[in-house]
């Protein structure tokens, strides 16, 4: 197999975060990814980055040949932390809307040579998420 086959066959992973409290984009979230051979394999580190001011995270790395699944960890809890105490400077605090879910962790199966873009809602309270393209 010749290099740009190789290369045609790899797998990509982007994502990008909407804070559906405010309607913005979630700026500055961590994100690690992590990935595995077959269901019994062991996960593995690939790195990671975090979201630019649009919530986008563009810059992942490449998948391993041969990955099946994908987990994405998302460190929600930093991000509602900056966002509780930037609206504590205008107003007292009247409910706890610190995140519930400290963080999420997505996990899904990938095939060879295929893009995955996989978008979050997020709030202080729940989550979704799906493939998008």
């Amino acid at each position: 197999m010749s290099a740009e086959t190789a290369a045609s066959q790899r797998n990509s992973v982007s994502t990008h975060i909407l804070d559906t409290s405010v309607g913005r984009p979630a700026e500055g979230v961590a994100i690690s990814l992590s990935a595995r051979t077959g269901l019994d394999g062991e996960w593995a580190a690939l790195g990671g980055s975090a979201t630019d001011a649009d919530g986008r995270c563009k810059d992942l790395p490449a998948l391993p040949e041969g990955t099946t699944h994908v987990r994405l960890d998302f460190e929600t809890e930093t991000y509602f932390a900056k966002k509780q105490a930037e609206a504590q400077q205008d107003a007292p605090r009247v409910r706890d809307s610190g995140a519930f879910f400290p963080e999420v962790t997505i996990t899904f199966a990938v095939n060879p040579g295929e893009h995955y873009h996989v978008p979050l809602l997020l709030n202080p309270f729940g989550y979704s998420v799906y493939r998008g393209s």
